[in-house]
């Protein structure tokens, strides 16, 4: 059975898209530590980090840093902070998120709300750093 981010990338469940390529699609956690949290996945549905094939687990990290470089731009933070967990989604992925403070990685944290328009608003002011 396909994950929910499989679900994602195939288009059978809506998403805040950033961007995508023939084989990485990024889009905003709905459930975000801060504004901008977007996550970074490969479209080859694969549980865990460590087991992505070499080659395509160095192509997620420099997609990553295209994404992270305009998240830094589009949000004001003073760092981008990355974390893999991979224990919510059988999907590994990679946590991109604005930071103020180390405190603000805590995934122990309230998440925030935002509408759908807010989501929006957030996802096109990273695209257009893109």
């Amino acid at each position: 059975m396909p994950s929910i981010f499989s679900k994602i990338v195939n288009g059978e469940i809506p998403s805040y898209k950033i961007a995508e390529d023939e084989n990485y699609f990024a889009f905003l956690d709905i459930n975000p530590l801060q504004e901008g949290h977007t996550l970074v996945i490969p479209k080859k549905e694969v549980d865990y980090i460590f087991d992505i094939e070499d080659d395509l687990l160095a192509g997620m990290m420099v997609f990553a840093r295209k994404i992270a470089k305009a998240l830094d731009k589009a949000i004001p933070s003073k760092r981008v902070g990355v974390a893999v967990l991979g224990l919510e989604v059988p999907h590994a992925h990679i946590h991109l998120i604005p930071l103020q403070s180390e405190g603000d990685i805590n995934f122990s944290n309230p998440k925030l709300k935002f509408t759908n328009e807010e989501f929006m608003a957030i996802a096109d002011k990273i695209k257009k750093e893109l």
